[in-house]
């Protein structure tokens, strides 16, 4: 039986252990919570601290993208009104990777915000246009 590379974490499960002084996302990893909900909108947070995910190692992209798919199926079957999705590897939207970018969270991170017919005025723009603040550069 071969091994899939993409979920295979024997050779970075050594680096799982490095943690960020100051990073909240890190400080969290304790409480056992990997999938955080608020009111519909997930945040995919992967243990291994990486400012952002062009850092993360192909295994960790694979099993965020399983996380994903996973809350993605979870709500849908949930919520029958929900007709598309907003996400984004940060909380500013694309990828922002360094404070020039408007990263300020420095560490990587998924979000998946269910979409329904009408639920704002603009939707295109995705998470911007679903979190009014976000739009402002």
């Amino acid at each position: 039986m071969s091994l899939d590379r993409r979920t295979d974490f024997r050779s970075v499960q050594t680096s799982y252990k490095h943690r960020e002084a100051g990073c909240v996302f890190c400080a969290m990893e304790s409480s056992g919570r990997v999938l955080l909900e608020n009111e519909g909108h997930s945040l995919v947070i992967p243990r291994r601290h990486g400012a952002d995910g062009l850092e993360l190692h192909q295994p960790e992209w694979s099993a965020v993208v399983e996380l994903l798919k996973l809350r993605r199926e979870q709500l849908s079957a949930q919520d029958a009104t929900i007709s598309g999705w907003a996400g984004s590897l940060d909380a500013r939207g694309g990828l922002n990777s360094g404070e020039a970018a408007g990263q300020t969270v420095f560490h990587a991170q998924w979000h998946l915000i269910p979409r329904r017919g009408g639920d704002c005025e603009q939707p295109r723009g995705g998470v911007r246009g679903v979190i009014p603040s976000r739009q402002a550069y």
